[in-house]
C-alpha cells in the first residue's frame, strides 16, 4: 500500500486539513487574565502561515478550578470575542485551528486559582505546596458537562476541532493511573471504573457538538513511574474510546506532569531556567534542591515514541496522531509509511515556524531544533524558543 504524501489534503473527520502536520499544544503563556491576547493570536497565526494545517490552542480550561495557573484561558462567554478573533486569524492563513480542552485536575495550582485543585483521591500538591481535594460525584458529574459547554463555546468561537486532554495525569488521566486514583467507589479500583471519567467527558462532547467539529483526544500510552497507567491499559481505554465512536483521532502521548514531565519530552532537564522562573521562592529553593528527582534527564531520539505507538497502530482502526520527536520530513513519511495519519510537532516549530514549508519547499532541510528544553520554562513569561531571534513575545503573562 502506498503511504499518504504529507503535502496533499487529508481528512480528520468531519475537516479536511491541508496536509499530515498539526502544531501540537504547548501552553503559550501568553492569556493574561484567562483571554486571548494580541500575542497569542499572532503566536497561531505565524503557525498557520509556517504551513501547518492545524494549530492547537492550549491550554482551554473547562472549569476555573481546572486551570494549571490562574492566567490560563478557561472557557466562558467573556473569551469568547478574543478567541473568535484568534480562529479568524488563523483561517486567514490557510489552517485549521482546535482548542485542547480539559481540566487539570491534580496538576493545576490551587494557590493560584484560588481554590483546592481536584483528583481522584485526596493528596497534597508539591507544585502548588496546598492540598489536592478529592473530587465527588457532583464534581465529576460538573467536570464531565463542563466538556460539552466547552466545546459547544469552541463551536461558537469558529474552531475547527477540540483535542479533549487525557494525559499527562490531568483529572480524566488522573483517574485511568491506578498509582494516583485509590478510590474503592465506582470510579476507581477496576479499569472500566478508572476509565469513566475519560470515556463519559468524551461522550459528552460527541452528543453536544455532533459532527461539526472533529473531535481529537490527546490520550496516555504510559505515565512513565512505576504502578502508573501502561500500555496494556491504555490500549484497552484506546479501544474503548473507539466503539464508543466518541473521537475521530487520538493523538499519544505519555509522562505525567504531576510526576515525571521530562519522559514526555525527553533531552536535558533545564533546571537552572525553571528555578529562575518560578515567581514562589519555596518552589525556586525545592527545584534548586530536589530538582533532578522530579525534572528527570533522557535521551532524545528521533520519533522515540513510534515503539509504544506502533502497538496502538496494530490494534485500532481509528486515525492516529504520531507525536514525540518528529523534526524531519523523513520521520514523518516514516509515520505516513507505517500507518499514522497525522503527525504532531511543538518544539521544532518555536524554533522555526516556518519549518513545514520549509520541508515541503526543500525534503532535505534539517530542523535547528537541538532539543535543550529551555523554551519549557518560558511558559511563565511568553512560549518561546530562547536559542532563535525574534522567535516569540516576550510579555510576562
Amino acid at each position: 500500500m502506498t503511504a499518504p504524501a504529507l503535502f496533499e489534503p487529508a481528512r480528520l473527520g468531519p475537516l479536511t486539513l491541508r496536509n499530515r502536520f498539526i502544531k501540537a499544544a504547548t501552553f503559550e503563556g501568553m492569556t493574561k487574565g484567562a483571554l486571548v491576547s494580541d500575542e497569542l493570536i499572532e503566536f497561531h497565526r505565524r503557525h498557520a502561515a509556517g504551513g501547518v494545517a492545524m494549530t492547537t490552542v492550549a491550554y482551554c480550561a473547562v472549569a476555573p478550578e481546572g486551570r494549571t495557573e490562574r492566567h490560563q484561558i478557561w472557557m466562558r462567554p467573556e473569551a469568547l470575542p478574543g478567541l473568535r478573533r484568534l480562529t479568524e486569524a488563523v483561517h486567514a492563513e490557510g489552517a485549521a485551528v482546535s482548542a485542547q480542552i480539559g481540566h487539570a485536575g491534580p496538576v493545576a495550582d490551587g494557590r493560584s486559582n484560588g481554590v483546592p485543585s481536584l483528583g481522584p483521591s485526596a493528596s497534597f500538591s508539591a507544585q502548588g505546596l496546598a492540598r489536592i481535594r478529592q473530587a465527588g460525584r457532583n464534581d465529576i458529574e460538573r467536570i464531565t458537562r463542563a466538556h460539552a459547554e466547552a466545546a459547544l463555546i469552541a463551536v461558537e468561537a469558529g474552531f475547527d476541532a477540540v483535542e479533549i486532554h487525557l494525559g499527562h495525569n490531568y483529572f480524566a488521566s488522573s483517574f485511568l493511573s491506578p498509582k494516583v486514583n485509590r478510590r474503592t467507589d465506582e470510579f476507581g479500583g477496576a479499569l472500566t471504573n478508572r476509565a469513566k471519567v475519560a470515556r463519559n467527558a468524551a461522550c459528552a462532547v460527541r452528543e453536544a457538538v455532533g459532527d461539526r467539529i472533529a473531535i481529537l483526544a490527546k490520550l496516555n500510552m504510559d505515565d512513565g513511574v512505576p504502578g502508573g497507567f501502561w500500555l496494556d491499559e491504555s490500549l484497552q481505554v484506546a479501544q474503548w474510546l473507539q466503539d464508543d465512536g466518541s473521537v475521530d483521532a487520538l493523538e499519544l502521548t505519555a509522562g505525567s506532569s504531576l510526576l515525571n514531565p521530562m519522559y514526555l519530552f525527553r533531552g536535558e532537564a533545564p533546571l537552572t531556567e525553571f528555578a529562575q522562573a518560578m515567581r514562589n521562592p519555596a518552589v525556586r529553593l525545592g527545584i534548586r534542591l530536589v530538582g533532578k528527582r522530579f525534572l528527570r534527564s533522557y535521551p532524545y531520539e528521533e520519533a522515540y515514541l513510534l515503539d509504544s505507538a506502533r502497538q496502538f497502530r496494530a490494534a485500532l482502526d481509528l486515525p492516529l496522531v504520531l507525536l514525540g520527536g518528529v523534526s524531519r520530513r523523513e520521520t514523518a513519511e516514516r509515520a505516513m509509511a507505517e500507518g499514522f495519519q497525522f503527525v504532531a510537532m511543538a518544539r521544532a516549530l518555536l524554533r522555526e515556524p516556518d519549518l513545514v514549508n520549509r520541508m515541503e519547499q526543500d525534503p532535505d532541510v534539517q530542523s535547528l531544533c537541538i532539543h535543550c528544553n529551555k523554551c519549557m520554562p518560558t511558559i511563565f513569561s511568553g512560549t518561546r524558543c530562547v536559542i532563535a531571534a525574534g522567535s516569540g513575545p516576550r510579555s510576562a503573562s
